[in-house]
């Protein structure tokens, strides 16, 4: 039975790729997707979904760029991660949505929080894309936003990681996972959960953090049921 009523996910475009080093490996889309609309049932999940994979093949010839514009490329780059992942949603039977924070045209409708919560209500996924929609803030802070936006009761960053660790686990043999942190904790230490503005925005309204492994079959299902798995960040929390 779901614990959770209203959930936004964070993915970043790189989970995307795989082991390649541009683009969607096909096979980890549809294992995504398959996570996803499993996992959904029962609770109205949102997605807001990075561009690193698409961005990065391009990043070498954005590096001269006027900022604003090389942010630009990389919101165009999450418009076409979220239509990819719809689309091998929809394959595995989800009912989902895409809206884009950017005016695309006819190809993506753009973002309306109020048909978001109507489709969330009717517990069917929605991926927004485009970050807000506004050069020089992360998609970490775009999805802290909706997950205001929308009310979520919790906030899910999806790693290739089993939760937030005192040091890089594949740099520093002894690094430390934590089970839970404080939105402080955090920020003093540097942990590089997310940048500090998304930080600041659940901080401030009280939402919790969940970083978990994303690859580790059925997490995101065990998750959404209650279970204390990867590492839980939330205002007022002891470190352990």
């Amino acid at each position: 039975m779901a614990r959770y009523r209203r959930v936004l996910l964070k993915l970043s475009g790189e989970a995307l790729m795989g082991a390649a080093g541009y683009g969607i490996d096909p096979e980890v889309l549809r294992t995504m997707a398959a996570a996803v609309a499993e996992a959904a049932s029962g609770t109205g999940l949102a997605i807001v979904v990075g561009g690193g994979n698409i961005f990065r093949g391009v990043s070498s010839s954005a590096r001269d760029m006027d900022r604003a514009q090389a942010d630009l490329m990389g919101m165009l780059a999450t418009v076409m991660n979220a239509l990819a992942l719809v689309e091998a949603l929809r394959a595995c039977g989800a009912v989902a949505h895409v809206q884009s924070a950017l005016a695309v045209g006819t190809a993506v409708p753009p973002f309306d929080r109020r048909r978001a919560l109507e489709c969330l209500e009717r517990g069917e996924v929605v991926v927004f894309a485009a970050g807000t929609g506004n050069p020089f803030f992360t998609t970490d802070t775009a999805a802290s936003l909706r997950a205001l936006e929308i009310g979520a009761e919790i906030m899910l960053k999806a790693t290739k990681v089993d939760g937030v660790y005192s040091a890089d686990p594949k740099r520093d043999p002894s690094a430390v996972r934590y089970r839970r942190l404080g939105y402080d904790d955090v920020l003093a230490r540097r942990l590089g959960v997310m940048d500090a503005t998304a930080i600041a925005l659940l901080r401030e309204f009280r939402v919790p953090l969940r970083v978990f492994d994303m690859t580790s079959p059925g997490a995101l299902a065990r998750i959404l049921e209650g279970a204390d798995e990867g590492t839980l960040v939330e205002e007022g929390a002891r470190c352990e």
